[in-house]
């Protein structure tokens, strides 16, 4: 269904307020990011309001009071600036202008108005390592050797055979250099060569990267996510990645068809000069009471990364890619989590278990056709671990990975692979909003086609079911938000058999016990030394206490409190 903008304008206009930074109306002592549930919403597929069969911001607006609905504390928005859509946004061609496909810098000013009216921050992307081959700084740049942005972006000499300077490689595959005739140099691009590397050892990159931000934080936003963050700086030296052996090459989400996964990546990414821009874009934020920054973290290790940049004076929060891959047990969880836990220090994480890079979780972890109560308990996992959490548009109904036809990807990463690796389409379809043809996204012909499976799960349908997965997924959020302990406690795992979870969370006399079974049997276990009271939750399938014994349906969480 398309919708009017004009009549969007008139429906939100008492919530539309001046553009500028200005706090909401009651802030907690506690920085609300903290333990925050931010939705990622990738504005493409969300709800298109011009009838072309992509998702728009007035989009977005028209649909804050579902987002709202939710219980989730923000909104990340992913790019939504002017962009040739080499990687759909990714590559960015103008940091302070709207796309037109997605609409104006006034109607994110009234999306920006109405989301604080109803208490929701709002985050956006920022993709500060590269530009698109189209921004004016790289136009530039790549006339000359002499220019006035000529040393803005990674350019270098072609070895004496006129090989690429080293054996870098590209995470879409291939090399990481493409040879641009005119200053008969190649330059570097991490991700697709329409995605050239912006050269972050120069100060006046740093400065421009900066102020792109303040652009934003000048109207308001409440936070920034960090695309790639840690590829800002590369090795000055252009010194060669070292081979990885065969043994080691899976675990990082790279397909065994991908050579970027044949090296250790230490030196096209993940520079010690980073720490530095992180600090000082740290200092801008603090400029802006109650904004926040969110960094994405793929590293050699990630988890040690993530600890470094959370330190005091840096990133507010990062995530990284550990629950975004395919394995899924209690002991990946119980590693993953253990293993930042003991680096973190006094820095906060934030989980995902989605996103518009990988494969829906609801297929990944939960197989062919997961139940209500499995997709359930999943959000409540990422909902009890200590830090924040980002649940990504979908995630809520429990939407699986949709298969996209080869003559309908879109997506260049899926069409490199393909066969073997489809690439992200998969978890970029449209939004089921109702059960129609085009699932109440648009009223043309939809950017990627709608699966008849995710029509049934529409947001339509689930409303009307009290134990659906959206409806199920309220009700924790709203029960998660009435416990201090799992918003902003402490963790301590515990030592429990496959396939059992367990944690507590909080301290001192607020303690919480959680308990997952992750298996299509019931199981039971012996609770931890104690007295526990069941905790009476909303949301995921419940087990009960008898005798200092937990007993678990399938896919059932118990919660206790300690006295």
């Amino acid at each position: 269904m398309a919708v009017e903008p004009n009549a969007l304008a008139d429906t939100h206009a008492a919530s539309v307020a001046p553009a500028g930074h200005a706090p909401l109306a009651a802030r907690a002592a506690t920085p609300w990011w903290r333990g925050a549930v931010i939705y990622q919403i990738y504005p493409r597929s969300f709800l298109d309001s011009d009838g072309n069969g992509v998702g728009d911001l007035p989009g977005i607006l028209a649909r804050m009071d579902y987002i709202a609905s939710l219980g989730v504390d923000a909104i990340w928005i992913a790019p939504f600036f002017k962009s040739p859509m080499a990687d759909f946004g990714y590559d960015i061609a103008d940091y302070h202008a709207v796309d037109p496909l997605f609409g104006t810098l006034e109607d994110f000013d009234r999306l920006l108005a109405a989301a604080h009216a109803r208490g929701l921050r709002v985050m956006i992307d920022q993709v500060l390592s590269h530009t698109s081959v189209e921004h004016a700084w790289f136009r530039e740049s790549r006339e000359s050797r002499d220019n006035a942005r000529a040393d803005w972006y990674v350019w270098a000499d072609a070895r004496a055979d006129g090989t690429p300077p080293n054996n870098w490689l590209s995470i879409f595959g291939g090399p990481a250099w493409t040879w641009e005739p005119r200053r008969r140099q190649y330059y570097l691009h991490n991700f697709l060569d329409a995605q050239p590397d912006l050269n972050f050892h120069n100060e006046a990159v740093r400065a421009a990267a900066l102020d792109n931000v303040r652009f934003w934080l000048e109207r308001g936003v409440d936070g920034v996510r960090l695309d790639a963050i840690n590829f800002c700086f590369h090795d000055k030296l252009l010194r060669d990645n070292p081979a990885k052996p065969a043994s080691e090459r899976s675990g990082r989400g790279f397909s065994a068809d991908n050579p970027y996964a044949f090296q250790y990546h230490w030196y096209n990414n993940t520079q010690p000069e980073n720490l530095a821009f992180l600090e000082q874009l740290r200092a801008l934020l603090d400029g802006y009471p109650g904004t926040a920054a969110l960094g994405e973290i793929a590293s050699e290790d990630s988890l040690a990364t993530m600890a470094e940049y959370t330190q005091p004076g840096r990133l507010h929060m990062g995530y990284s890619f550990e629950l975004l891959t395919e394995e899924f047990s209690a002991r990946h969880v119980r590693a993953t989590v253990g293993t930042l836990e003991a680096g973190l220090r006094e820095g906060w994480p934030c989980w995902a278990i989605s996103n518009h890079d990988v494969a829906r979780v609801a297929t990944r972890w939960g197989g062919a056709q997961p139940g209500a109560a499995q997709i359930a308990q999943m959000s409540a996992l990422a909902l009890c671990l200590r830090g924040s959490v980002c649940v990504y548009q979908g995630e809520e109904l429990g939407l699986p990975e949709a298969e996209v036809p080869f003559a309908a990807l879109r997506d260049p990463y899926g069409i490199a692979f393909w066969p073997n690796f489809k690439g992200r389409d998969g978890c970029r379809t449209p939004m089921p909003w109702d059960a129609s043809a085009k699932a109440g996204f648009t009223s043309g012909t939809p950017w990627l086609p709608v699966p008849p499976a995710h029509r049934a799960l529409a947001v339509a349908a689930q409303e009307r079911d009290a134990r659906s997965p959206l409806q199920r997924f309220r009700a924790f959020v709203a029960w998660r938000k009435r416990q201090p302990a799992l918003r902003g406690g402490a963790i301590r795992l515990l030592d429990l058999p496959e396939p059992l979870l367990g944690f507590v969370r909080g301290s001192g006399g607020d303690e919480i016990l959680a308990l997952f079974n992750l298996d299509a049997d019931p199981q039971s276990v012996v609770l931890p030394a104690g007295a526990w009271q069941t905790l009476v939750h909303a949301g995921p399938d419940a087990g009960r206490i008898e005798a200092y014994t937990a007993h678990l349906p399938a896919f059932g969480v118990l919660f206790a409190r300690g006295d």
